[in-house]
């Protein structure tokens, strides 16, 4: 029987592990779906306080699983396979292990939706990213391309012209998903390029780590033309890893927790922290801030039931 167990292992998992372990509650991590979360994905973090010549995503995610690990958080590898909520204590397969628990943090994360081409996934980080947020200063003065058709896409376009010297909008559509408002933001940034209707067949080059070109294919006649850029933003949606919470958890029509006095979610004893939960901000520190909350929530928690 643990007193709390953890699922994911990204920024608001592994903080929530440290104050947890930090409380005495030896909490369990479930490394899950992604273990590191997106920030495993990345190169270098440069907006993270407390490194002010930046960090490696991949350092940053294993110096934090140290910090856990030095007060007594253990953690286990695999995904979680399903949940019993139903009653406590809650109950947790993952992999071959069943496991139980008095409470429980959901800190799963999102994953980016992708194009799906091999070329795109062995050039993130190398000049493919999914966050504007994160990596648009490194673009300075450079031509790039957006990928998408929704608001995020012209929001992460409109925020992109404050760096690159030309945001090229690929969308594979001549019509969008975008809002009136959004839609004629971006149209009206003389540094935004519309290029409708393509999709990316190909972003190149995979042998020297960087993005160099991308072969468009016009989707109505199947042409292709190939277009010089230097960094290729993906900006299709998040998909929030909680199938397995489908039923037992209230969330939105688009599956992101929904939480309430902070990292509370409907189920007593349930918390949620990080981008299962927040698809507004979806950054390393705000993430790990909500992970703080949950875990003390828990001590809470765990404290009024024993009084």
């Amino acid at each position: 029987m643990h007193k709390v167990i953890i699922i994911g292992s990204g920024c608001a998992g592994l903080t929530a592990a440290i104050y947890a372990a930090r409380a005495d509650l030896k909490p369990l991590v479930l490394d899950g779906y992604e273990p590191g979360g997106q920030l495993a994905l990345t190169t270098e973090v440069e907006n993270f306080p407390g490194f002010p010549e930046g960090i490696l995503g991949p350092e940053l995610i294993e110096r934090t699983r140290k910090q856990a690990q030095r007060f007594g958080a253990e953690f286990r590898a695999g995904a979680v396979a399903s949940v019993d909520l139903s009653k406590r204590p809650f109950t947790i397969a993952a992999g071959k292990e069943t496991y139980e628990s008095e409470t429980l943090i959901v800190a799963a994360g999102a994953s980016a939706r992708m194009l799906g081409i091999e070329s795109e996934r062995n050039l993130l980080g190398h000049g493919v990213s999914t966050c504007a947020t994160c990596d648009g200063a490194f673009f300075r003065n450079r031509d790039i391309i957006v990928v998408g058709g929704g608001d995020t896409a012209m929001e992460e376009a409109t925020f992109l012209t404050k760096f690159a010297k030309k945001v090229m909008l690929v969308h594979r559509r001549s019509e969008f998903r975008a809002s009136r408002i959004m839609l004629d933001r971006a149209r009206a940034n003389e540094k935004i390029q519309f290029m409708t209707p393509f999709e990316i067949a190909e972003v190149h080059d995979v042998t020297k780590k960087s993005v160099e070109l991308v072969t468009l294919r016009n989707t109505e006649t199947g042409k292709t033309e190939t277009v010089a850029t230097e960094g290729v933003f993906v900006a299709i949606g998040h998909d929030p890893n909680t199938k397995v919470f489908r039923g037992q958890l209230k969330m939105d029509e688009n599956g992101y927790l929904i939480t309430h006095d902070g990292p509370k979610t409907d189920v007593e004893g349930v918390f949620a922290a990080g981008d299962v939960q927040d698809h507004h901000y979806r950054q390393a520190i705000t993430a790990a801030g909500s992970g703080c909350m949950a875990a003390i929530e828990v001590e809470r928690f765990l404290s009024a039931a024993k009084s």
